[in-house]
């Protein structure tokens, strides 16, 4: 029972919605408004109007709603008929179908009414996604009408610039709109076109316009209620704009963040600033080709010479694989990356004899020490970690490496508690160097590539030399058959 009172307190609020001081507003405007546009008792004629090549379709001129205005309301100054006109604009009742400028001119300007549905009383808090999604489909739409103005245009680079990461999901929902749109009737289309437009140009107004939707007294009264949803034109929530759950939510009262917990803060935010991050697209292509380059070494999906050693018992391919004499694959297979040139130890040999040929064996060296480092025995781990500063990084060490300072310091930090993973920072940039220096020269070199057009299958040879022989005979049977037939003719 308790628990039930608790729930029902907390449901029922005093200060409902609809005693809102802004509502109040918006039910008095739409109030107008809509006597403004029911012809039967007394309303402005909605009607349509020629244009060059054209008809404009359901809008009214800004003379007839000033006239309405001062006869229905009892307003007997124009200047205060324009005034109230020019309030109702603002908040996007009526708009102007040719100007971004949401005020009322008492003259032919022509206006449309708008959608209840993008009425303010809805509560709209449009996101910056939705304002992009509507940008990004304004420029698909190939019309002199719905060309984005300078502001708009600068604002779309801005979201895109903001949005890199979600912008093809937002291009999605964007195409998705206009080919819906495309299948509606055109002057419907006109319609919902213009009051798109001017539900925007209500809540991004142009640079020098009032928003009314900037801090009004209903964004005060939402602190008071944080739980609430925020609506969404297009159904694209931000990110990081959901609020959690009020069930979720503990009752203890929030603690102040010490000094501790902001410096944990700013550290966790640096980090995530200097994480990369690539798109879904990218992602999907390297996916793709790694796919690809890899296909033809996987024995469920290509056929693996001699024969599979996963559906028969024969290991002759493990065998083959374990040689000393690669075959023209595992050779090639060197070529794709410096970790698959590793892997091989016949691969490793002969990177480590290109290196001593430039005289810089001790990166690759250094670099396996580290790698026997981490599978020694953990007793064996701090003496083998001296040994190899004493050879890689020592005062006059006999092999010393080029290192970095920074590396260096962490490195020899690392040491005062030696362990398996202690040179992990050293061996990563000699990584690096041989990945952007040497590997690139090794695969240049005489020595792979001597290897590489060496090492050709026997089958190959073969079947290159059945080849030649066939066309040999061939050649050989015409040019006999040519010479038998000049004799016969001669004969004859």
């Amino acid at each position: 029972m308790a628990e039930g009172s608790k729930d029902q307190g907390g449901t029922g609020t005093p200060d409902s919605e609809e005693d809102s001081p802004n509502m109040i507003v918006y039910r008095k405007i739409e109030d107008i408004v809509m006597r403004i546009q029911d012809e039967k008792a007394g309303g402005v004629a909605i009607r349509t109007v020629k244009s060059f090549l054209s008809k404009i379709p359901s809008v009214v001129s800004g003379a007839d709603i000033v006239q309405w205005l001062m006869k229905n309301l009892t307003i007997e100054d124009p200047a205060e008929a324009i005034h109230l006109g020019s309030l109702i604009a603002a908040h996007g009742y009526i708009f102007p179908i040719s100007d971004h400028v949401l005020t009322l001119k008492d003259d032919g300007t022509l206006y449309r009414f708008q959608s209840p549905y993008f009425w303010p009383s809805n509560c709209w808090e449009p996101e910056n996604t939705d304002y992009a999604i509507y940008l990004c489909k304004r420029t698909m739409q190939n019309k002199a009408r719905l060309e984005l103005a300078d502001y708009e245009a600068e604002n779309l680079a801005r979201l895109q610039r903001a949005f890199a990461r979600k912008w093809e999901f937002i291009f999605m929902q964007a195409e998705a709109q206009v080919k819906i749109d495309r299948k509606k009737d055109k002057a419907e289309r006109k319609i919902l076109d213009s009051q798109e437009r001017a539900f925007w140009d209500v809540h991004r107004p142009v640079p020098g316009c009032v928003n009314t939707t900037e801090m009004d007294i209903r964004k005060c009264r939402r602190e008071k209620n944080p739980h609430r949803v925020k609506k969404s034109v297009y159904g694209v929530p931000d990110d990081g704009q959901s609020q959690p759950s009020p069930v979720h939510i503990s009752s203890q009262p929030a603690r102040k963040p010490t000094k501790e917990d902001v410096k944990k803060e700013i550290t966790f935010l640096n980090i995530q600033l200097d994480r990369h991050c690539m798109k879904v697209s990218k992602v999907a292509d390297s996916l793709m080709s790694y796919t690809e380059q890899f296909m033809e070494y996987d024995p469920f999906v290509s056929a693996m010479e001699p024969s599979n050693p996963w559906i028969s018992d024969d290991i002759s391919f493990w065998d083959l694989e374990t040689s000393r004499d690669p075959s023209q694959q595992r050779v090639k297979k060197w070529g794709f990356s410096l970790e698959e040139a590793l892997k091989d130890p016949v691969g490793r040999d002969q990177f480590l004899k290109f290196l001593e040929s430039e005289f810089s064996s001790e990166n690759l060296r250094f670099w396996l020490a580290v790698q026997d480092l981490k599978r020694r025995p953990f007793r064996e781990v701090p003496s083998r970690a001296q040994e190899i500063w004493q050879e890689f990084l020592a005062e006059g060490a006999p092999s010393s490496i080029n290192l970095d300072s920074h590396s260096y310091e962490r490195t020899s930090q690392n040491l005062k508690d030696p362990g398996r993973y202690s040179y992990e920072d050293a061996q990563e940039h000699i990584f690096k160097l041989m990945k952007s220096d040497s590997y690139a020269r090794f695969l240049r070199s005489n020595i792979y590539q001597d290897l590489l057009l060496a090492r050709k299958k026997p089958a190959d040879t073969e079947q290159g030399r059945r080849t030649s022989l066939e066309k040999f005979t061939r050649s050989v049977g015409k040019s006999l058959t040519g010479k038998r037939l000049t004799g016969l003719m001669q004969s004859s």
